[in-house]
């Protein structure tokens, strides 16, 4: 495990709708390759839209590259049974580092969560399964402002906790503005009396879409001093660009002074933007994976 003063990022894939986005991803796996990343996951597709191609390219990532694989999985729409074989799966290929997620309805995030009759109602009943079935690396998601479902943030933490003592080794943070939104996350986390590591989530800011999409993401709405700098620059991508990565750059390397051992990007399945994160934060000494893959 790398210490606090070596820290090391990890980044994020979506699954591919079709063989020419599939071509794109596996380029971006392929040049963020050398960079030596913690880890690499792609999500999951709710309602059975991208799953195969996440379980397919998952296990191709084990199987043809040097990277650490960590898979998403949902219980949306599956049965326990259902969930014991993708599990029992990603084992067969060597993926043994699993994000464990309840998953979002299928169509609208925010419309009523039905749950498959024969299947969990919790992230925190995914979690104990994983767990059953096998030496897995677990990781839950975390709401720097809380999920949008909870009613306050103090009920939010609650229900963090639970997931993380359930068994999770690791959380990591939907995305945010501050570096103080996150810190204030893990300090909950902390005074909860629970000692999991807490990962930032990050987007590269490189175009007015990425920053709408962090918007979406985050459930809040930008700080002032954030749109006074992007938003007169939407009209000139070059500019618009340069000035978001030193915005993410700045928050980086606000969160690696607070002793943040992991970035975790998201790359939108593109590199370049990653790479020049990773080069100016000085990311890229080679180490054993921090976060997942730490169990034998």
């Amino acid at each position: 495990m790398k210490s606090a003063h070596c820290p090391t990022f990890s980044v994020e894939f979506f699954p591919p709708r079709d063989e020419p986005d599939e071509a794109v991803l596996w380029r971006a796996i392929r040049e963020l390759e050398p960079l030596d990343p913690a880890y690499m996951s792609i999500t999951y597709g709710a309602g059975g839209s991208s799953r195969d191609g996440t379980i397919r390219n998952i296990a191709r990532v084990a199987t043809d590259t040097t990277l650490v694989p960590m898979a998403h999985l949902t219980a949306v729409n599956h049965s326990v049974a259902e969930l014991r074989n993708v599990i029992g799966h990603f084992a067969a290929v060597g993926v043994h580092n699993i994000l464990a997620l309840r998953g979002d309805p299928p169509g609208d995030p925010m419309g009523e969560w039905v749950p498959h009759p024969q299947g969990l109602h919790y992230a925190e009943e995914l979690v104990r399964l994983v767990r059953e079935l096998g030496d897995f690396c677990v990781g839950v998601s975390a709401f720097p402002y809380g999920h949008p479902r909870s009613a306050d943030l103090d009920t939010d933490t609650h229900y963090l906790v639970r997931k993380l003592r359930a068994g999770a080794d690791f959380a990591i943070a939907q995305l945010f503005f501050e570096a103080e939104d996150f810190l204030r996350l893990r300090d909950r986390v902390a005074a909860a009396g629970c000692e999991a590591l807490m990962l930032p989530g990050i987007m590269p800011l490189t175009t007015p879409r990425t920053l709408r999409k962090t918007i979406e993401l985050s459930g809040a709405t930008p700080p002032a001093w954030l749109v006074d700098r992007l938003a007169p620059l939407e009209d000139d991508p070059k500019a618009f660009r340069a000035e978001g990565l030193d915005v993410v750059t700045e928050l980086c390397s606000r969160l690696l002074a607070e002793g943040v051992p992991e970035l975790h990007f998201y790359t939108f399945n593109r590199s370049k933007a990653t790479r020049e994160l990773v080069e100016r934060l000085g990311l890229r000494s080679p180490a054993p994976p921090l976060a997942v893959a730490a169990r034998p």
